[in-house]
C-alpha cells in the first residue's frame, strides 16, 4: 500500500457530536483535542510523515464569544502539554496561521513549542490557528512585495515556487491526501493553494471518532487514485 507523505485534516463535527451525546459543544472540542495526539500515533505508525490539522480558522472568530474564549483556553492548554507529548514521540510541532493576532502568551506558548520541538525527526505535526488560506497568501503577497520594493528581489523572479516560499508552509510538502470528517465536503478556505494536486476524501465519522481505522481507510481509499506525475491521470 503506498503510505501519502502528507496528510491535511479537517477536524470537523466535535460540537455535532457533542450534542448527540446530550454534552454542551465545548465538551466535543475537548475530547477531539484528545484525539489529536491518537490520530498522530497512528500517522506515524503507518509511515506518513506530515500531518497539517486545521484547529481554529479566521472564520471561527465569528462563534459565540463563550465558545471562542473556551477555544482558545483548549488550544493554549493543548500547546502547553504538548510540549511533553512532542519530546515523547519525537515530533515536531509548527503553527501555521496569523499569530500576530493571538495574545503574547499564546504567541510565546507557540514560540516555546516550536523551539523545544525543532530537534525532532520523527512526524511532522503543523496546526493551523487563526488560519485562513486567502489571508496566507494576502500576507505573503505583502511580504513579497515588500522585499520587491526593497530590491531584494525582482518581480521577474515570481514563479509557483517563488510565491510558495512566502507561504506559512514554506518548507512543507504539499498534501497529498485531504481529510474532511462528519460528512461536510467543502475546503472552508484551508489550504488552497497548496491542496491543487490533493485527493479528497471526505467521511460522516465525526472528528472525536475518527482513529487509525478511519485512518486506515482514508488511505485505502487514496491508494485506489490514479496519480501520475505532475496531476491525477486521465482515465
Amino acid at each position: 500500500m503506498k503510505i501519502p507523505q502528507h496528510v491535511a485534516i479537517i477536524l470537523d463535527g466535535n460540537g455535532r457530536w457533542a450534542k448527540s451525546k446530550g454534552m454542551p459543544r465545548n465538551y466535543g472540542h475537548t475530547v477531539g483535542a484528545k484525539n489529536v495526539e491518537t490520530v498522530c500515533q497512528a500517522a506515524h505508525d503507518l509511515g506518513i510523515k506530515y500531518v497539517t490539522m486545521y484547529a481554529f480558522s479566521t472564520e471561527n472568530w465569528n462563534r459565540p464569544d463563550s465558545e471562542v474564549a473556551a477555544l482558545m483556553k483548549l488550544l493554549e492548554g493543548y500547546l502547553k502539554n504538548c510540549i511533553r507529548t512532542a519530546d515523547r514521540n519525537n515530533m515536531r510541532v509548527r503553527v501555521i496561521g496569523d499569530t500576530a493576532k493571538l495574545t503574547e502568551k499564546f504567541r510565546n506558548q507557540i514560540r516555546a513549542l516550536e523551539e523545544a520541538s525543532a530537534g525532532n525527526d520523527g512526524l511532522n505535526l503543523q496546526i493551523a490557528i487563526n488560519y485562513g488560506s486567502r489571508d496566507e497568501m494576502v500576507r505573503g503577497m505583502r511580504r513579497m512585495c515588500a522585499d520587491i520594493v526593497a530590491g531584494n528581489h525582482t518581480a521577474d523572479e515570481i514563479s509557483e515556487s517563488f510565491f510558495s516560499g512566502y507561504l506559512d508552509t514554506a518548507d512543507i510538502p504539499d498534501p497529498d491526501l485531504l481529510i474532511r470528517t462528519s460528512g461536510e465536503q467543502r475546503l472552508s478556505n484551508y489550504l488552497l493553494w497548496q491542496l491543487a494536486y490533493s485527493e479528497f476524501y471526505f467521511t460522516d465519522v465525526p472528528w472525536p471518532d475518527f482513529h487509525k481505522e478511519e485512518l486506515e481507510q482514508a488511505i485505502a481509499a487514496y491508494n485506489k487514485r490514479d496519480r501520475r506525475y505532475g496531476g491525477v491521470g486521465e482515465v
